[in-house]
């Protein structure tokens, strides 16, 4: 059998050094670009029907930095340094999209360590589907020869996504480096990040480049709909805070009036199965909402994709089962703790992982409580209750055995029951994202008072938006505060990378 032939591959470019983290991010743009835009040639002339005679072959670059001593750092810094001494190195991807990130972890590892990063080509392939921001069937279907029939294999030619290439075992803890490899620099690889950029497109119907650094999930369209219209109206009395409202097809709304030639996107005949807002600011200040939906495996989902963008924090705002009879109907629910009982993370976060209430989350949200209520102190008790929220992954637990449920929950001291916020929580602490849970009481079905349409809707009506106005106004309190302080040690192990 002949020898397959050699890889065809651009030039590799030469490692180099770097003391500055402009100049690193630059170099790091150059080696994408460069690699991904000989990928699209080469795919091209293949659905041309001249595939390339050797493999096609391009490399994401990666950053990597030695350091030889055991000297200590700040001991308040929650990221930007290595544990010890060694050679750290991580994979990148779509450096146009994470500029500002990497401009800030490769700045504070060189002002930390004093020595310079590495910027050079990896050994790891990029699929030629990721070498397209869209869809790849989408972005080449006009260069199609007769739908592509008659043309050979695709993996004959071209590097396909890897599964192996894009474990969490960082994240988890869990990956076991060989003696003499670089030890990991970031939680998330080059592919890893990949896979996710485009789950995000089409879950939630809008480009990557448009989330925010503050994102707030929900299990209902209500919310979404409440969402949309302060965008807008934001958008139409030129909110000075924010620059843009984004929707599904990547519709653009500017504030003031509308330019007639302003670029825009355009509204999919159905909204996709998570879609996704968002009330832009400079330096992706702003806020994401996502509707999730029901159930806890779309919330491990959705966060497992957004977590790949190193959001600043997440928020669970949804509807629960009141559990004690002091509550009301539209009472609010601050958590904090949570039962696990939706098995979802299980095997990835261990259940005797505590997963405890971060401060900065739960006096932004009491606060953002106290003013859009205007209740406050011991009348603030009156309409929300903290306390224990307990997660399951069955709908209708109300039909199970009814002595076992409440001996689990009285026990645990949950206040309340839903079937997202203890995933969302729990994957905030495993993806060291700051999380927050505020939930608004839609039923009590323990004393009889059950949702029904009719109840619902009214319901609906009344509380949606004031514990969206909620939502919204605890975000706006994050984001003002220092991002050292909110990104803070409590997420973080005592063997972490470097970047947040």
């Amino acid at each position: 059998m002949p020898p397959a032939p050699v890889a065809a591959s651009p030039e590799r470019l030469p490692a180099a050094s770097f003391a500055d983290a402009a100049a690193a991010v630059a170099r790091l743009e150059q080696i994408y670009e460069r690699g991904t835009a000989f990928l699209r040639e080469r795919f091209a002339e293949y659905l041309g029907g001249r595939p390339p005679a050797a493999r096609a072959r391009a490399f994401y670059p990666y950053v990597r930095v030695a350091i030889g001593t055991h000297a200590r750092l700040d001991s308040r810094l929650a990221y930007g340094f290595v544990a010890g001494p060694g050679v750290y190195e991580t994979t990148v991807t779509r450096p146009d999209l994470f500029r500002r990130y990497l401009l800030e972890q490769i700045g504070l590892l060189l002002r930390n360590h004093g020595v310079p990063v590495e910027i050079g080509e990896s050994g790891e392939p990029i699929p030629v589907h990721f070498a397209y921001k869209h869809d790849i069937n989408i972005e080449t279907e006009a260069l199609r020869r007769d739908g592509g029939a008659g043309l050979p294999p695709l993996r004959d030619h071209f590097d396909a996504p890897d599964l192996s290439a894009m474990d969490d075992a960082i994240v988890n803890g869990t990956r076991a480096t060989p003696p003499g490899a670089p030890q990991p620099l970031a939680l998330f690889g080059a592919a890893r990040i990949d896979y996710s950029l485009h789950r995000l497109r089409h879950y939630t119907g809008t480009d990557p480049v448009h989330f925010q650094n503050f994102v707030i999930f929900t299990n209902y369209q209500f919310y979404v709909d409440a969402f949309a219209a302060i965008g807008r109206a934001r958008m139409a009395a030129g909110d000075a805070d924010y620059t843009a409202f984004v929707e599904p097809g990547d519709v653009v709304t500017r504030p003031g009036p509308a330019a007639p030639d302003a670029p825009n996107g355009s509204a999919p005949p159905r909204l996709p199965q998570m879609p996704a807002l968002h009330l832009v600011a400079p330096g992706d200040s702003g806020i994401t909402m996502i509707n999730i939906g029901a159930g806890p495996s779309n919330a491990r989902t959705m966060t497992d994709h957004v977590a790949v963008l190193r959001p600043h924090a997440w928020l669970m705002l949804g509807h629960c089962a009141g559990l004690r009879n002091t509550q009301k109907l539209g009472d609010y629910v601050l958590a904090h703790g949570y039962v696990r009982e939706d098995h979802v993370l299980d095997q990835d976060l261990p259940l005797w992982v505590p997963i405890p209430a971060l401060a900065e989350m739960q006096v932004a949200l009491e606060r953002a409580v106290e003013d859009v209520t205007g209740l406050k102190g011991f009348d603030l008790k009156r309409v929300m209750r903290t306390g224990t929220v307990a997660s399951v992954d069955n709908r209708n637990w109300e039909l199970s055995d009814h002595g076992a449920v409440i001996r689990r929950m009285s026990q645990s001291r949950a206040v309340a029951l839903d079937m997202e916020s203890a995933v969302i929580a729990a994957n905030g602490m495993r993806c060291r994202v700051p999380y927050g849970t505020l939930l608004c009481v839609s039923d009590k079905p323990l004393h009889g008072e059950i949702k029904l349409a009719g109840m619902a809707d009214r319901f609906y009506r009344q509380r949606v938006q004031q514990h969206l106005e909620i939502g919204v106004k605890a975000m706006e309190t994050l984001r003002k505060q220092e991002r050292e302080r909110l990104l803070s040690r409590k997420l973080r192990s005592f063997a972490e990378v470097a970047f947040q």
